[in-house]
């Protein structure tokens, strides 16, 4: 990765130019940036490899299938780890709005999101039974919590620090290494640590671990990471006058056509969490297979990163949204084929590439859909809109798959990413390469 050709000034005058962040000075932005790119790059790498073990779908679920024997209490499991997310953005969001400096606040949050990863870790050493279901499925409610608000709180840090120019490439390098390490860490885990039980939970120690990398990764960014203070900034309010601004941030009518779409998608990822459970009735799920099914979700995630980052700031990322959505339809339509472990592989894989994909197109898009001022609140309102229709989705996905079975759940999943596709096709323009401003309704 050369450093020094990826972060020179780019010259381009866009509508991204006007989404880049709260107003910096940027000679500060620039002669900080090669120290805040390295900073956000570990940071992130090392998030990648540790919150991938708990994001991929098929240690959790399965770990909580173990637990509880239970379909639908595994859908409420996720539901519930969903619901987590539902409010924490707006609030941080609202927290951040009026402040200069935010990276007090980014350590805070990112703290108290790595907690409860070590809490699952020492309850799966401990406890067992009702005990260690009903603790671990709480741990992850607020581990949920707190995603949610350090999703808002690191895209803002970042939309400061570095131009959106190259916020892609810099994802794209940072998601390769750090999806590769987690890659080859699940399979791993899944084969060796979960496979041999090691520590009396192979399970526990696999989250265990990925505590330890999500705080390293937390502690060098803190360290490392200058923070331009913003100039401008909104001035300070309760959360509730705050919310009477969401009529006019939807008053644009791509942003609100691009909300509508995620809700859709956010409905066709109910399937998600069920498919390795619908691969165990087909397949027999040793921890070897486990960690070579996450081996081959995480590697395609992994491998694609470079492709979403690169396509991303050379076409726009409605672009890759709309190609991580079709993608994803594509992953269920390999899901229903698949009949034996390379068929399953491959369409993990899809899927693990589509998801990555999306991850990195919506979080980025978003920035681009309105004033810098309101960046904090536009992405607080799409993760709300994301998570309150994902906390919903498990649980109706556990209920239709105990009574319908896995197969319908697929199909109902596949047939929302359709019109999540349509809908970003026909209803929602790129942001960045039009001449009409982009409060423009």
């Amino acid at each position: 990765m050369a450093l020094d050709d990826d972060l020179e000034p780019i010259g381009i005058d866009t509508n991204a130019d006007r989404a880049a962040g709260p107003v910096q000075d940027r000679a500060f932005i620039f002669a900080n940036l090669k120290r805040n790119y390295v900073a956000n790059f570990v940071h992130g790498m090392l998030g990648m490899t540790g919150f991938r073990l708990i994001y991929a779908p098929t240690f959790v679920p399965t770990y909580l299938f173990q637990l509880t024997g239970s379909t639908f209490l595994v859908g409420l499991a996720q539901a519930l780890q969903q619901a987590g997310s539902i409010v924490s953005p707006l609030r941080s969001a609202n927290a951040i709005e009026d402040k200069t400096h935010i990276l007090p606040i980014a350590r805070q949050t990112g703290m108290l999101m790595r907690l409860p990863l070590a809490v699952i870790a020492i309850a799966g050493w401990l406890l067992g039974g009702w005990q260690l279901a009903v603790i671990t499925i709480a741990a992850l409610f607020f581990f949920a919590y707190f995603s949610g608000a350090q999703r808002v709180v690191f895209q803002v840090l970042m939309a400061k620090v570095i131009p959106l120019e190259q916020r892609g490439r810099l994802q794209g390098y940072r998601n390769l290494v750090g999806g590769g390490i987690a890659a080859l860490l699940s399979w791993w885990a899944g084969a060796t640590l979960i496979e041999n039980n090691v520590l009396g939970n192979g399970y526990a120690t696999t989250f265990a671990i990925s505590f330890v990398l999500t705080s390293l990764g937390l502690t060098f960014l803190v360290l490392l990471l200058r923070e331009p203070a913003a100039v401008a900034t909104r001035p300070t309010m309760r959360l509730r006058e705050r919310l009477r601004d969401v009529p006019r941030l939807t008053a644009n009518r791509d942003y609100r056509n691009f909300l509508i779409a995620q809700l859709v998608a956010m409905t066709g990822r109910t399937a998600i969490a069920f498919c390795i459970l619908y691969t165990g009735t087909i397949l027999p799920l040793s921890g070897a297979t486990l960690g070579l099914i996450s081996l081959a979700f995480l590697g395609m995630d992994t491998l694609s990163n470079l492709v979403w980052g690169y396509a991303g700031d050379r076409f726009g990322f409605r672009a890759t949204f709309l190609a991580a959505l079709v993608l994803w339809a594509f992953g269920y339509v390999l899901m229903l084929l698949a009949a034996s472990e390379p068929g399953f592989l491959v369409a993990f894989g899809t899927l693990g590439a589509a998801i990555s994909g999306y991850m990195i197109s919506a979080q980025t898009l978003v920035l681009e859909f309105g004033s810098a001022e309101d960046i904090p609140m536009r992405l607080a309102l799409s993760t709300t809109t994301e998570t309150a229709v994902a906390s919903i989705g498990p649980l109706l996905g556990g209920l239709l798959a105990t009574y319908a079975g896995f197969r319908p759940l697929i199909v109902f999943s596949l047939a929302a990413m359709c019109v999540a596709v349509a809908i970003v096709l026909f209803k929602v323009r790129e942001p960045r390469f039009r001449n009409a401003g982009p409060d423009r309704p």
